[in-house]
């Protein structure tokens, strides 16, 4: 079935990062992001773009929205570490593997985190725990899951959907894709279909607080899931992450 939705642009837009020793994961990478999307979702309006919290751990989530009278305001929310949360999950394969379940959206998402997450909050209420919508368009291509981008490994090449406006411009998604090129693997961006999942080596998501995350089944029928190059992949964000930390500490 398919869903027609667009967001309320009154609620604004969002980011949410992971803190690590005190310091949100990759801030500049998703202030940038923020920040493109207030330029062209609100122009000629002053962003407010802010400083990084200091914080112990957890997760930190910055919401921009405009307020009453047109002006942008920022909320930053700090949610401490939980089980759903953890920092120790930053960065690896995440126990277990999410089960996806085909969420028919024309257009999909789009290019901007939008703070109106009701569509999504309603399909995720309908699902079994441990499953997740996977958004797909009309043309039946996928294109990524509620809250990661989407991989796909196929005769060693790592294959994820293309940025053409209708997914997130996911900032763990471009790391990864950085570290795949580091280690020499094959990567391309092209659209995927659900076939292409179901017949791929290893099947994994990406996203900025869990880090990389098995997909084990998509509508019933199993995936391969995360193996070794997720594992490999996994290791090398956790040292980039390791070393974004420690820049950001001296910068």
């Amino acid at each position: 079935m398919a869903a027609h939705w667009r967001p309320d642009p009154a609620k604004g837009v969002f980011e949410t990062l992971l803190v690590l020793d005190g310091r949100p994961v990759e801030w500049d990478a998703h202030l940038a992001r923020l920040d493109a999307s207030l330029t062209e979702l609100y122009p000629h309006r002053p962003r407010p773009i802010p400083d990084a919290p200091a914080l112990d751990g957890g997760v930190v989530r910055i919401m921009v929205a405009p307020d009453v009278g047109g002006k942008l305001t920022t909320t930053i929310e700090h949610r401490p570490a939980s089980g759903q949360f953890a920092t120790e999950n930053g960065g690896k394969v995440t126990t277990g593997a999410a089960s996806l379940r085909s969420l028919r959206l024309p257009g999909g998402l789009g290019a901007h985190k939008w703070a109106d997450r009701s569509l999504l909050e309603e399909a995720q209420a309908a699902l079994p725990d441990g499953a997740l919508p996977l958004i797909v368009d009309d043309d039946e291509f996928v294109l990524e899951a509620s809250r990661a981008n989407v991989f796909a490994l196929r005769d060693g090449a790592l294959l994820t959907p293309p940025l053409d406006g209708r997914i997130l411009p996911g900032v763990t998604r471009m790391r990864v894709l950085e570290l795949a090129a580091a280690l020499d693997i094959v990567t391309r961006e092209i659209t995927l279909s659900r076939e292409d999942l179901l017949a791929a080596d290893e099947v994994f998501l990406s996203g900025s607080v869990r880090g990389i995350e098995s997909a084990g089944s998509l509508d019933g029928a199993a995936l391969a899931g995360a193996g070794e190059i997720a594992v490999r992949l996994a290791a090398e964000l956790r040292r980039a992450w390791a070393g974004l930390k420690a820049a950001a500490s001296f910068g």
